[in-house]
């Protein structure tokens, strides 16, 4: 007998088009991710956790090889950086894009191969270059007028690094005010507009300790227009045209970064890949053909698009507060595992799990247990309106920039994050515990 047809508020609670592929209906009013019971994972590791899915992730790398046969593809580590993703990444024939000494220190203990690794960085410190240099990193991209000769002097004159140049192509794109960073009036990179980026090129052209291989732009973050890109594209040609007249240089590598963008709620766009790849790559030939120029090696930077479809947080609900019109439940985690809400109003689905109900959908805004009033995970969402403590909330899209990015607010502690593959969960990052809290207070 087939399942019945949900309409309305009822099939926009049970869609699962942005779930990892591997989602599966489970009796029960549960779900699995990679053959897994979300509920055996909230059973077995506690709550709140990370599930992340192994097969999503290598799918996504194997998807961007496709699409960009031709071109680099580095997987930006801040997204999420583990030991285990470090070698997925490495397995599926990707480079790593690297913002510290710690994510370099990471990857290349992990095993990953450093001449495949970029830093980047608009402030490294001096602990930064020198890894970089010590464990001889791919490239390095000059963020700043002051980067070039203290890098050179790190170098020291026996030495070459192979270093990049960040230019602002004055392109306006993004999610949000606070993840554009393609235009002018923002901390990272080199003005195109004010000749900032020609004079950086001319100051690293003229430190034989470094060699200037190309150039590289990222103009925001949470992107699903392709036309940004080509614009983009189109004025870093531009550049390299006046550097070659000027200086007699044509430079091999254009870098143009990542943001590319994923739905994190049902009906949400999302970047397409397969357009992204066809329409870049002809822009970048049609750019260099009409300014006399070789086509470069074009170079990629997906960090979200990899990981945050392929993770799913689990929470379960502590309390259930009407209040007014508003409908709160407040789960186990928080701004401390997920500030992105708080931080750019970051919008997601939460999914009741591990029980059916008949319940009609109800307006719910669910909210963490941390002491601020904008410590709030989905505002203005539906769930069923008998959801009650001790249920567990599922949310997909959270492989990315949450963990990385958590905090130890209220010192409740980071959640563990749980692979999960063909039927078996494993524990890649194991919880923060209170014993960690203490062995690292060590006044008195």
């Amino acid at each position: 007998m087939s399942a019945p047809v949900l309409t309305g508020p009822s099939a926009e609670l049970d869609d699962l088009s942005v779930w990892p592929a591997s989602t599966a209906r489970l009796p029960g009013g549960n779900l699995s991710v990679g053959g897994v019971s979300l509920t055996d994972v909230a059973e077995r590791f506690d709550t709140p956790a990370y599930v992340l899915d192994e097969g999503e992730v290598r799918a996504r790398c194997r998807t961007y090889r496709a699409v960009f046969p031709d071109a680099d593809v580095l997987y930006a580590a801040k997204a999420f950086l583990s030991r285990a993703m470090v070698r997925w990444i490495d397995e599926e024939g990707l480079g790593l894009d690297a913002c510290s000494a710690g994510e370099l220190e990471l990857a290349v203990t992990a095993g990953f191969p450093a001449a495949r690794i970029v830093l980047h960085g608009n402030a490294k410190s001096p602990r930064d270059i020198e890894t970089a240099l010590r464990l001889g990193v791919g490239r390095i991209v000059v963020d700043s007028p002051s980067e070039i000769a203290r890098l050179a002097a790190q170098v020291g004159s026996g030495g070459r690094q192979k270093v990049m140049v960040r230019v602002v192509p004055g392109v306006s794109a993004g999610g949000h005010e606070k993840i554009r960073t393609g235009t002018d009036g923002q901390k990272f990179g080199l003005s195109l507009t004010d000749g900032s980026a020609q004079h950086a090129i001319a100051r690293v052209l003229g430190q034989p300790q470094l060699e200037l291989t190309g150039l590289h732009c990222h103009i925001g973050s949470q992107i699903t227009d392709v036309k940004p890109y080509l614009v983009a594209v189109r004025r870093m040609v531009g550049l390299m045209a006046r550097i070659k007249e000027s200086h007699g240089v044509t430079f091999p590598e254009l870098d143009m970064g990542g943001g590319h963008g994923v739905a994190y709620r049902a009906g949400e766009s999302a970047l397409d890949l397969t357009a992204l790849a066809r329409r870049l790559n002809g822009k970048l030939s049609a750019s260099c053909a009409a300014a006399g120029l070789p086509v470069p090696r074009l170079v990629i930077e997906p960090g979200r698009a990899v990981a945050a479809p392929a993770g799913v947080a689990v929470y379960r609900v502590l309390a259930v507060k009407p209040t007014g019109s508003t409908m709160f439940v407040a789960v186990d985690g928080g701004m401390s595992d997920n500030p992105r809400p708080a931080l750019y109003g970051a919008r997601y689905a939460p999914r009741l799990i591990g029980r059916s109900t008949t319940a009609e959908p109800v307006a719910t805004t669910v909210v963490g247990r941390h002491c601020e009033a904008g410590d709030i995970l989905a505002a203005d969402v539906l769930l069923p309106g008998d959801v009650r403590p001790g249920d567990l909330l599922a949310v997909p899209v959270s492989g990315a920039y949450q963990l990385s990015m958590a905090s130890d607010y209220n010192l409740v502690g980071r959640p563990p994050v749980v692979a999960v593959h063909d039927g078996s969960a494993r524990l890649l990052v194991r919880r923060e515990t209170q014993e960690d809290f203490r062995r690292r207070d060590i006044g008195a």
